[in-house]
């Protein structure tokens, strides 16, 4: 039954759609006009309206030829055609029998372009964004665009209020002014960076961490503070290269979610993370695919040990080795896979390293771009291939970073391509320039120099030819310094570092001394090179003068130094520094070690060996949270034939030891009025310090220390009376750490605990930070 009506109802309605269409096609035949468009043909063109505009140029843009046959749709078209110009304000097409009159109102021209209510962005920063310029056509949807570029600068200030309006005001000769009404509003910080899912780090040590930072005391100073949604994605990728350095393979940033306050003019970020489990290298071999490659020759190269904690840096490092290694046997083409074995019971991966056979493929040729200052050798040597040689993909990425690592691009980009064959690669390399100069003034204290004045010039790729030239005059309440520098890093096209260096130097009874010095040094020549991936050498050369003026004292000791006048020397010297920060596997973790050894006696009036030598060591624990540093460092100077060594040639220990005055320990004169300090042929002294958190919100840069120096200096050539033995001094003092916009300083509150009875302490003393 239910069926029969369905079949029932379903004719039905199929009888009444035929009806309808029937009916729709009698409509059709009775009207056969309705089916045909309507035509036209013009046998002119008629322009009205146009002042600046040809009238050619505007019946170009219709498209629409004399004698044509156009449909109405084509007049639409053209309609169209004209108005997207961009050129005129209002378009009108009226076809007048055989004859298409053009109506048009152009748009007016720009007298000038103003911005009202900028204060933070200045008139030319804003001028150089916007596209709408003088004396060209005005467009409202370019002013537009150039509204929203105008809040995209601001936005990335951290000011997401800001608004701009586009505005014109009528001139004569149909011209405007365009002026963008700008309300920049406030800045819109960052109150707060949580975690969700942190358990190895702490909240502190991951803000560290990241590129944008807290709201803190000095907000007004900082602009890392200021939230800007570009950086989030930056701090995302941050994060995961931290836990992948630190063997966390499984780290996942699962969401970050911005959150307006209350107030709506701050933001709180919480990153909800999973840190997975830390993973350490499990077994290392190395095998070859090659019958021509014995994999034994390249285990030297390879830069990890089972045990320690993964980091995909020392499988990068030891890749790097094995191909320079396979192209100093002669071995092209040759390309490492490292193949990873992930064992989750024991939280291991093995890395097997495979010599295989790369694509046989050549540099064809190398283009560079962007570089209006900076000379195309400048760029071509951070290449470690030219133009013929094999193609290496981990070679071109290498080079874009030493590119970038200069420090004259504001952005660098290497990218390769297929050249004129398909074993053929092209190497682009497109640059950015920036500035490179500086020009500073600056005021300062210490409590050794105490209030003082300095002016500087610096510029780091001059000529555009990578080279340093800097010159820096400090002066102090008793002191000024004069230094003039000169660096090649480059020299002869070697990977040579040639510099040349002046300083002019004098004092005014500092530390409280009796007398004034003088001392005038120029080295000529100073060559540095790499001998390893961790090492380096320097020889060097130099010639200079030096004297004690003005003596007002009752040392016989000094007044026999100031009696020699002023005495030269010439001196021939090396330096040899192994630093494991360069490369280091540990990012957390590194040190320093530096031999130096000067020959004076090449001409002048003195003859003598100065030997120097530093170890430095650095490391984290308590999860990072706690940093160690230890220093070890000592001296001998040596005097060659009957001369005695010279005051202003001595040690004196100021800033190796902290809680002592400026001179303020060491040998002394006692038999003078004022114990006047004598200085030392040989000094030694170890360094040790903790730096921690003091509780207090990281934004504030403010963390403390505690620290212990142990040294002395002693030995003089003719000592007579006085006191030159080893005497040990130690101290142990606290330290307040500020990061502050202008340079990080540095609180001490120190006690001596061993010293002698002449010594001259000094309870606090405030410097700029200087850490390893």
């Amino acid at each position: 039954m239910i069926a029969r009506e369905l079949t029932t109802a379903r004719g039905r309605a199929r009888a009444i759609a035929i009806s309808i269409l029937l009916a729709f096609a009698v409509l059709c035949a009775a009207s056969p006009q309705a089916s045909q468009a309507q035509t036209y043909r013009f046998s002119s063109v008629e322009v009205n309206g146009n002042e600046r505009v040809d009238a050619a140029t505007i019946v170009s843009y219709a498209g629409i030829a004399r004698g044509e046959t156009v449909s109405a749709a084509r007049l639409n078209d053209a309609y169209q055609a004209i108005l997207d110009s961009g050129l005129f304000e209002f378009v009108e097409l009226q076809p007048r029998g055989g004859v298409l009159v053009i109506n048009v109102t152009e748009y007016p021209t720009i007298n000038r372009i103003n911005f009202e209510g900028n204060r933070r962005i200045n008139d030319e920063e804003l001028a150089a964004i916007v596209q709408s310029q003088s004396r060209r056509v005005y467009s409202p949807s370019a002013a537009e665009a150039d509204a929203a570029v105008i809040i995209g600068a601001y936005e990335q200030q951290g000011r997401l209020a800001a608004s701009v309006t586009p505005k014109i005001i009528r001139r004569s000769e149909n011209r405007v002014d365009l002026v963008f009404e700008i309300v920049e509003g406030a800045v819109v910080e960052v109150e707060r960076i949580s975690f969700v899912g942190n358990r190895t780090y702490s909240e502190r040590r991951l803000r560290r961490a990241l590129g944008t930072k807290q709201a803190g005391l000095l907000r007004r100073f900082i602009a890392s503070d200021t939230f800007i949604a570009d950086r989030i994605e930056f701090d995302k990728q941050v994060l995961r290269d931290f836990y992948l350095s630190r063997g966390f393979v499984d780290f996942q940033v699962l969401s970050v979610a911005p959150e307006l306050t209350r107030n709506r003019d701050a933001y709180l970020l919480t990153f909800t993370i999973r840190e997975g489990q830390r993973f350490s290298f499990g077994e290392i071999t190395t095998v070859s695919d090659l019958d021509t490659v014995d994999p034994v020759e390249f285990e030297r190269a390879v830069a990890m040990r089972p045990g320690q904690t993964y980091t995909p840096v020392a499988i990068e490092q030891t890749i790097a080795r094995m191909e320079r290694l396979a192209s100093q046997k002669g071995l092209d083409f040759v390309r490492v896979d490292p193949r990873i074995t992930r064992d989750d019971r024991d939280l291991t991966l093995g890395v097997e390293f495979a010599l295989t056979r790369g694509p046989r493929m050549f540099v064809e040729r190398i283009d560079i771009e962007g570089n209006a200052t900076t000379l195309d050798r400048v760029i071509r040597r951070q290449f470690r291939t030219v133009e013929g040689d094999p193609f290496n993909p981990r070679e071109i990425r290498e080079a874009a970073d030493r590119i970038r690592a200069l420090g004259f691009f504001a952005d660098a980009e290497v990218t390769a391509r297929e050249g004129s064959a398909p074993d053929q690669m092209i190497v682009d390399v497109d640059v950015e320039e920036q500035p490179t100069g500086s020009l500073g003034f600056g005021l300062s204290y210490s409590q050794v120099d105490g209030a003082g004045a300095a002016i500087s010039f610096s510029e780091t790729n001059f000529l555009g030819r990578g080279q340093l030239l800097s010159f820096r005059v400090d002066t102090g309440t008793d002191n000024a310094t004069s230094r003039f520098t000169f660096s090649e890093p480059a020299f002869l096209g070697r990977d040579v570092r040639y510099s040349f260096s002046a300083v002019y130097a004098e004092t005014d009874a500092q530390f409280d001394a009796l007398y004034d010095t003088r001392v005038i040094e120029v080295t000529p020549i100073s060559l540095s090179f790499p001998i390893s991936e961790q090492s380096r050498f320097e020889l060097r050369y130099t010639f200079g003068e030096g004297n004690i003026r003005n003596y007002e004292g009752a040392s016989p000791i000094i007044q026999a130094d100031a009696d020699r006048g002023a005495l030269s020397y010439s001196k021939i010297g090396y330096t040899l520094s192994y630093d494991s920060r360069r490369t280091g596997l540990n990012p957390n973790a590194g040190f320093l070690l530096e031999f130096s050894q000067d020959y004076a006696g090449l001409g002048g009036d003195i003859e003598y060996i100065e030997t120097t030598a530093l170890a430095a060591a650095q490391t984290t624990a308590w999860n990072e949270e706690i940093t160690l540093r230890a220093e070890l460092e000592g001296g001998l100077l040596s005097m060659l034939g009957n001369e005695d060594s010279r005051l202003i040639d001595r040690y004196f220990l100021n800033g190796k030891i902290r809680g002592f005055e400026g001179n303020g320990l060491g040998p002394r004169d006692l038999g003078t009025p004022d114990e006047e300090a004598l200085g030392g042929n040989m000094y030694a002294v170890a360094r040790f310090e903790a730096e921690f958190p003091l509780g207090l919100p990281e934004e504030y840069g403010i963390t403390g220390g505690l620290f212990a120096d142990v040294g002395s200096v002693w030995d003089l050539d003719s000592p007579g009376a006085v006191d030159d033995g080893f005497n040990l001094r130690s101290v142990v003092g606290v330290s307040v750490f500020w990061d502050t916009p202008i340079g990080p300083l540095r609180f001490n509150f120190s006690n001596a605990l061993q010293k002698e009875d002449y010594d001259r302490e000094q309870n606090f003393d405030l410097t700029i930070s200087t850490r390893f």
